[in-house]
C-alpha cells in the first residue's frame, strides 16, 4: 500500500482555513497551491469548492506523498470522485515556475505553513514569483504564524521559533512588516490579517 502522509495540524486548522478562503476564491476558476506538503488541505478545499480547479505544487520530495493522497481521497469517495483536483507541479520558488501548460490563469495562490520554513531568499522569491503569475484582482491567502513589531504573538510561538532555529538556522517566524514589504513590491495590497486558532494568521492578499 502506498504511504498516504498525515499531519494532525492539518486535519486541526482546516476547517478555520477553509471558512476564510471559501469566500475569498468564490468567484476564481484557478488556484495554485504552493507548498502542498501532505495534501490534505487540498483534498479538503477542493471537494469544498468545487466550481474552482485547485492545482497542487510541492518540491520534488513531496510529489509522491501527494499523488498518493490525492488517489487515496479518490477512492474513498468513488460516488463523488474528486474532479477538479490536478496532480502536483514541481515547483521550487527559486527557480522559474512551471506553469505554461496550466489550464487557465492563476486567480488565487495559497500557502500553508510554509514562509517559516523557507529561507529569507526563498520568501523573497515566493513573492517574486506570486507577483509574477497571479493575475490581476487575484488573491493571495497566506496561512501560518507571524510576528508583529518584532515581537511575539505568544509564548508557544516564541518557543516554536527556537524550535525552528534548531532544525535550520535559516528557518524563523518572518515579521509582518517585512512580508507586507516583499508584497508591496509586486503589487500585492493586504487587505484582511485574519486571527486563526493556535497562534495563527491568514493574511489576504489582493494584486492590484
Amino acid at each position: 500500500m502506498s504511504l498516504v502522509p498525515f499531519s494532525q495540524s492539518c486535519e486541526n486548522n482546516k476547517s478555520a482555513i477553509l471558512n476564510v478562503i471559501i469566500e475569498v476564491f468564490s468567484n476564481a476558476q484557478l488556484v495554485l497551491e504552493i507548498g502542498t506538503g501532505t495534501g490534505q488541505h487540498a483534498v479538503h478545499f477542493a471537494q469544498a469548492m468545487p466550481h474552482l480547479t485547485w492545482q497542487t505544487s510541492d518540491q520534488a520530495c513531496y510529489i509522491d506523498g501527494i499523488n498518493n493522497q490525492i488517489e487515496h481521497a479518490s477512492n474513498i469517495n468513488e460516488a463523488s470522485p474528486i474532479v477538479n483536483i490536478e496532480s502536483p507541479l514541481t515547483l521550487d520558488v527559486t527557480q522559474s515556475w512551471p506553469l505554461d501548460e496550466l489550464k487557465g490563469k492563476v486567480e488565487g495562490i495559497f500557502t500553508a505553513n510554509t514562509l517559516h520554513i523557507m529561507a529569507k531568499e526563498m520568501v523573497e522569491a515566493f513573492f517574486t514569483g506570486a507577483g509574477k503569475h497571479l493575475q490581476t484582482g487575484g488573491s493571495l491567502c497566506i496561512y501560518g504564524p507571524f510576528n508583529y513589531n518584532g515581537d511575539y504573538t505568544s509564548d508557544s510561538n516564541a518557543r516554536f521559533d527556537i524550535w525552528l532555529a534548531q532544525q535550520d538556522p535559516s528557518s524563523a517566524i518572518r515579521d509582518i512588516e517585512w512580508i507586507t514589504q516583499l508584497a508591496n513590491k509586486q503589487g500585492l495590497k493586504l487587505i484582511d490579517d485574519h486571527q486563526m486558532p493556535a497562534n495563527n494568521r491568514l493574511l489576504h492578499f489582493t494584486k492590484e
